[in-house]
């Protein structure tokens, strides 16, 4: 099976597990009542229907997790486990396109159209496939509109960490080129409290990454992350580490603001306060315009807040400090590790980036899962067991003094 599927069906997984590992479930009188309440209320597969396991089954998923963490729930076995065996993604996306962009074009002229173009070959698939596939697509966004508008609070810290990047001003660096800054910050839904933030020339995933892993190393983790819809947030490698720290995450659905109010509300703030009192001549690199928006966050959390009766979001953030738990150091620095697939060549090496690395060779030949460093210090290989092999870097004269076992040829007794 590949990577991407496997990841896809463990996540699946974790979506039926995650409201009782973080804490985020209805009450029931026992795990037992929820597994069979999850069990009736079936789960969203990575094919976008709807399957009920039994409640032994999500049991299961749920003590393996509790053992072994996520990886546990990626599967070993069938490699189309919650998954379409008949259209694939591309197919979907074409379909999807046609659907949202031409409405009133009915399923049997989309059938007809992904014929004539080739995307659909004779025989391959029947139009009544695709018929389902458009129903279910139709009832989805049924289901999701009307949305409730209300705002919201959590009674909790650490429930939900609503997080965004917005664009800063421009600083004029050593090279005397002006180039745009990016603020990206997390913020506590209860308390106010900004948990993290950072100024960076990119608006990227990696960059967030290192905003969320600063946060989660000095105040826990939150039951729920809430970000927007962004590219730089909505990917795998996102649900990946999230489901590693027994979080789940939440995107915000288009065109409702309410989802995003506090942290939309702060970054308001912060052009208003900060950036305006900012004189950008007196700032030359990242690290120093850094330094200034860190000593702003502090003065901001320890001042009172309107909506949290006249305490700060500090106040209000360590009056619970039952509810900060910390994760422990290397479970943090290896849920931060993105995620890779290669190739290995013949002679034990693979490429990223254009730089070459070698692992050992019995994995010649073969397809293989690396976990990496943002900034690519640290690569290692995914064991059988789920545990990480570090890999170097290929250096060819080193390999030319490595003293090899000479093969015999002939048996024979010695």
């Amino acid at each position: 099976m590949e990577q991407e599927k496997k990841q896809a069906v463990a996540l699946m997984r974790y979506s039926a597990i995650a409201p009782i590992i973080t804490g985020t479930q209805e009450d029931y009188e026992s795990l037992s009542a929820y597994f069979r309440t999850a069990s009736a209320r079936g789960i969203k597969a990575p094919d976008g229907s709807l399957r009920h396991y039994s409640p032994g089954t999500l049991e299961k998923w749920y003590l393996s997790y509790k053992k072994s963490g996520f990886d546990a729930l990626i599967p070993t076995g069938r490699s189309d486990c919650g998954v379409s065996r008949k259209i694939d993604e591309d197919l979907k996306e074409q379909i999807v396109y046609l659907k949202h962009n031409y409405p009133r074009m009915s399923a049997a002229a989309i059938y007809k159209q992904l014929q004539d173009n080739g995307s659909i070959r004779s025989g391959q698939l029947s139009e009544s496939t695709v018929c389902r596939f458009i129903n279910q697509l139709i009832l989805q966004e049924r289901l999701t509109n009307n949305q409730d508008m209300r705002r919201y609070e959590r009674p909790h810290i650490n429930e939900v960490w609503c997080g965004d990047s917005s664009s800063g001003p421009y600083l004029k660096t050593a090279d005397g080129k002006k180039h745009r800054v990016y603020v990206i910050a997390l913020i506590d839904d209860a308390s106010r409290f900004v948990i993290g933030a950072d100024v960076f020339f990119n608006d990227t995933f990696v960059n967030l990454m290192s905003v969320m892993k600063s946060a989660v190393s000095k105040y826990g983790k939150p039951k729920l992350f809430n970000f927007d819809n962004g590219s730089a947030y909505k990917n795998r490698q996102m649900e990946l580490l999230a489901a590693r720290i027994g979080s789940v995450i939440s995107y915000c659905k288009p065109y409702s603001p309410t989802q995003k109010a506090k942290i939309e509300r702060w970054f308001r703030t912060l052009k208003d306060q900060w950036m305006a009192s900012l004189d950008m001549r007196d700032f030359h690199t990242l690290e120093e315009l850094r330094g200034s928006l860190l000593t702003y966050i502090r003065t901001y959390n320890q001042s009172p807040h309107s909506s949290l009766k006249g305490m700060s979001p500090q106040e209000r953030f360590f009056q619970e400090p039952e509810l900060i738990c910390r994760l422990p150091d290397e479970l943090i620095e290896n849920a931060f590790l993105l995620e890779i697939e290669r190739r290995v060549s013949a002679d034990s090496v693979i490429v990223i980036d254009q730089i070459e690395y070698e692992v050992d060779y019995r994995f010649a030949k073969q397809r293989i899962t690396l976990r990496y460093t943002p900034d690519m210090k640290d690569i290692f290989i995914v064991e059988a067991d789920g545990s990480l092999t570090p890999i170097r870097l290929l250096n060819k004269q080193d390999n030319a003094f490595i003293k090899r076992d000479k093969v015999r040829l002939t048996g024979g007794d010695d």
